[in-house]
């Protein structure tokens, strides 16, 4: 179809998020536990990928990925800590150029989290013990980084400040105070929740969601079109589901991956060993669990993750009952994934199995999209473009830096490819004697990992002879090494972008 018929009927954007939810965790995608009916159907009259690839497996920079359609070594953001430039353009940026009312609800992680190192030059909107305390001054700033509407959600589980603190008060929370006092609680891995479900951040999102939806179908906007990123804190950890969906799965409904003793080995893995080992940093390093941690972390999971995927209906209904969804592209996808017992591990980290790095991705476009499952390759960085060009936006608006594919032709047919291969970059410092540089190439059919200061050490599987990852090929076929090694050279070079620009003929 032609984007010229989408424009005329105004197409409005429905971006959802969540923080580091694997590509498995939906039961559309083959898991027989977890229940998602509401997340599935965005696949009924959509497109399910199989072969999604983040760009960079971390939040702040894979969240920078997609707003800006380029890889950290272009848009800086390359590991947490850092804020987006925001001289650098964004989608939401663009879309609002262009007529759209823009609105983001939930997380953003534009800017950092944590107390910067030097408190007088650098600030943040988004530092979590500031809001806690109060200290977040004057208003806030708008647009921010595009959008002219924000809700914000900082932090993880319930351990979260922002705008969703005053919606607490407004609603007569009566542990308000309770709730900004246990910052350290951010650092476990799972816990009991005393927060009740209706007034849980995920509650609030959807909530705060729904109601845009609704003032939006009543004309409150005029006739402009939105662009909405509509993103979830869960399931990231401390995983501490609310209510009933804390129970909703239980930890003997829980099988563990075939590869989960893998993590014995691991420890011997000349790059990955002496961070597995490292225990200063258990809520930012991969961590090796026994079997019941493992258990009751997924089941914990699973509940938070039921939990947004019925507000999920609530806002696909909401869009079904306005008359909206009949003109507007449904996006359904997360920033990274988890390891979630896979090769011993929990949480995320520098080791690129395809449990952090495949993540959920379901895309419906009306007019556009039929139901169907893609095994196409597709990277973060695709989005930007992808979408503009659906929208119709004019090619001459888009920004220099975009990076990305134009993945539209496998939303018109599945079976369509559109790349070979996938970049993954990490460039991640978590102490001065933890910074992780690291380059991942995926292709079709294998995934290759080379590490910073490991010249003669790399990771190689075979996705189609081993998907569980347990055969590291790398000194096992010299011929495939050098192939795939060439092939990442290429890419990474096909990649750097040609600044400054030139200015005169010599």
């Amino acid at each position: 179809m032609g984007a010229d018929i989408l424009m005329s009927e105004k197409m409005n954007v429905l971006f959802i998020i969540t923080d580091q939810q694997r590509a498995d965790h939906l039961s559309c995608a083959g898991n027989r536990v977890l229940k998602t009916p509401h997340i599935d159907s965005i696949g009924n009259g959509g497109v399910r990928f199989n072969k999604y690839y983040c760009a960079t497996p971390i939040c702040m920079p894979n969240r920078a990925n997609f707003f800006t359609g380029c890889y950290p070594s272009v848009h800086g953001t390359r590991s947490n800590g850092i804020n987006l430039n925001p001289e650098v353009p964004t989608i939401s940026e663009i879309l609002k150029s262009q007529g759209y009312h823009t609105v983001s609800i939930g997380k953003t992680h534009f800017n950092f989290y944590a107390f910067p190192y030097k408190k007088k030059l650098d600030y943040s909107w988004e530092i979590i013990p500031y809001w806690m305390s109060g200290k977040i001054k004057g208003p806030f700033p708008k647009p921010y980084y595009g959008f002219d509407e924000v809700k914000l959600t900082v932090g993880h589980g319930d351990v979260c400040g922002g705008h969703y603190l005053e919606w607490l008060e407004e609603k007569g929370y009566d542990k308000l105070d309770f709730l900004k006092n246990r910052l350290m609680e951010i650092y476990k891995n799972y816990y009991q929740t005393e927060v009740p479900e209706e007034f849980y951040p995920s509650t609030y999102i959807t909530d705060q969601t729904v109601e845009f939806l609704e003032r939006h179908s009543e004309g409150k906007y005029g006739d402009k079109p939105f662009f909405m990123h509509c993103s979830y804190n869960d399931p990231h950890h401390p995983v501490c589901p609310p209510g009933r969906y804390m129970d909703m799965y239980g930890p003997n409904e829980i099988t563990l991956p075939e590869n989960f003793e893998d993590g014995e080995n691991l420890l011997n893995h000349e790059f990955l060993g002496e961070i597995l080992k490292d225990s200063r940093f258990p809520h930012l390093l991969p961590q090796k669990v026994d079997e019941n941690t493992a258990k009751i972390f997924t089941a914990l999971t699973y509940g938070s993750l039921a939990m947004i995927d019925e507000g999920i209906g609530r806002i696909l209904k909401t869009l079904e009952k306005t008359g909206m969804a009949k003109n507007t592209m449904v996006i359904f996808t997360s920033d990274h994934g988890d390891y979630c017992g896979d090769h011993g591990l929990i949480l995320k980290g520098p080791a690129h199995y395809r449990s952090i790095i495949n993540i959920p991705l379901l895309w419906k476009v009306p007019g556009m999209t039929k139901t169907g499952v893609s095994d196409s390759l597709v990277s973060t960085v695709d989005f930007p473009k992808t979408i503009l060009k659906i929208l119709g936006i004019r090619e001459k608006l888009f920004p220099d830096i975009f990076q990305g594919y134009d993945i539209s032709p496998i939303l018109t047919d599945p079976a369509e490819k559109v790349r070979t291969q996938a970049l993954i970059e990490h460039d991640e410092e978590i102490a001065s004697d933890r910074i992780f540089r690291l380059r991942t190439l995926v292709t079709e059919s294998h995934r290759l990992t080379l590490y910073d200061g490991f010249d003669n050490s790399g990771d190689i599987f075979n996705y189609e002879n081993d998907p569980n990852e347990v055969e590291n090929l790398w000194s096992e076929d010299g011929d495939l090494k050098n192939n795939l090694i060439e092939k990442i050279l290429r890419e990474i070079i096909k990649l750097r972008p040609r600044f400054p620009k030139r200015k005169a003929y010599n």
